[in-house]
């Protein structure tokens, strides 16, 4: 691909009709494309290389790593035991799992009551689900009934950079030790409230948590706000893609270094026409409690929403979802920053919390089974299980297939 907007077109997520006329037929000579392959005209029903659409210019761009590899499905269940759910109480932004003698352990944000908005008493209500928060923790022998073991980590005493929710939580073990990180909210909660992330660490999957006395991320500090409303669109400068807020933490350990994957909110966000300006940035430190340095090349994606990233071969997979024109669709980067699309990948659940124990390199093999969330109403949330499995054959009911193997495109 010539570049990344060739990419975009080539994963087919923007139509040519925003780039030119849809009304002006042309007679395309084929001499850009007299090095395809008799193969791939024919796999792609193109028989006439002197008369292409902008779809087929598209099609024949295409770059051969464009494959079924990350193609499939998913279906989602309800789990047993504590994690079912509970009328009345909060319990959504599943971590990925860790599976310790022969134990998972999930770490999750939990809050108890209803949801009152912007509208009611900001000092006492709950303005979103994930407002008065703390983090939970659950353990379970099978992946389907879990126990709930307890608190993990709680929000800070009044004044501190914690003290109204901690939420959204990511888990990561490296060389003995347990760290997790999540966002964090200082009160008052307003829609002008800059969120921030902080981090816990322990000796053991059950605690004591050990938290930051400080965030380690904070959104950047060069937009302004115009008037002194609560009003979140009014702004007299954006600023960076996160000048707002810093969500959906999640640490990799990548490179002899630790890379700290979050969603960026941009003060003024727009609404594109792919969604939500939604992005995500990347920021990396020598030490697992930082300090982290945001990368130069922030915004790694132009799309998405919660964060999920995980190792694959020699770089990084990033499945991009809900928001932006490149949603629905995993993207590589073997430098853990520079991120291309690999396929799109739709139907994925919410906020997954993948089962890293599941992530042998082969692909899709990390969407066996992790956890997600459900709202049952706007109110209340509760966590359920996924399974994935990889899609390569199309049938009717009672169609034979003559083979079944993976497709070579």
């Amino acid at each position: 691909m010539k570049n990344q907007l060739k990419g975009l077109l080539a994963a087919g997520l923007l139509g040519a009709s925003l780039f030119s006329s849809c009304t002006t037929q042309t007679v395309t000579k084929g001499e850009e494309f007299s090095n395809i392959s008799e193969e791939k005209l024919d796999f792609l029903g193109i028989t006439d290389k002197n008369h292409l659409s902008a779809a087929s210019k598209r099609a024949l761009e295409w770059p051969d790593s464009l494959n079924n590899d990350w193609f499939g499905e998913f279906s989602v269940q309800d789990l047993k035991g504590d994690l079912a759910y509970e009328e009345g109480v909060v319990r959504r932004d599943p971590s990925a799992l860790l599976e310790i003698d022969g134990k998972y352990f999930v770490y999750y944000s939990k809050s108890i009551g209803k949801t009152d908005g912007f509208g009611g008493n900001i000092d006492k209500d709950k303005v979103f689900p994930w407002d008065r928060c703390d983090i939970w923790m659950a353990s379970s022998t099978d992946g389907w009934t879990w126990k709930e073991e307890g608190l993990a980590v709680s929000r800070g005493e009044k004044g501190t950079y914690d003290d109204r929710s901690v939420f959204t939580p990511e888990v990561m073990e490296h060389n003995g030790k347990y760290y997790l990180c999540y966002q964090t909210i200082k009160s008052p909660y307003n829609v002008r409230t800059k969120n921030e992330v902080g981090i816990a660490w322990s000796d053991s999957p059950y605690g004591p948590w050990i938290k930051s006395a400080a965030p380690i991320l904070k959104p950047a500090n060069n937009g302004v706000w115009k008037g002194t409303e609560q009003d979140r669109f009014a702004v007299e400068k954006k600023g960076d893609f996160d000048s707002h807020k810093v969500h959906d933490p999640c640490i990799i350990p990548y490179n002899d270094k630790f890379y700290l994957y979050y969603k960026g909110e941009q003060m003024g966000e727009a609404v594109t026409f792919g969604g939500r300006q939604i992005r995500h940035g990347v920021a990396i430190a020598d030490n697992p409690l930082g300090p982290y340095v945001k990368s130069l090349y922030n915004p790694i994606s132009n799309s998405g929403h919660e964060i999920c990233v995980w190792k694959h071969k020699d770089g990084i997979m990033s499945l991009i979802t809900t928001d932006g024109p490149e949603k629905n669709t995993v993207q590589f980067a073997n430098d853990g920053v520079n991120f291309n699309i690999q396929a799109i990948i739709p139907g994925a659940p919410h906020a997954m919390g993948l089962n890293r124990s599941k992530n042998t390199g082969e692909p899709f093999g990390i969407f066996e089974w992790g956890l997600t969330h459900k709202y049952q109403s706007y109110n209340y949330q509760y966590i359920r299980r996924f399974a994935g499995k990889r899609k390569v054959v199309h049938t009717a009911k009672n169609e034979r297939t003559a083979k079944k193997t993976k497709s070579s495109r």
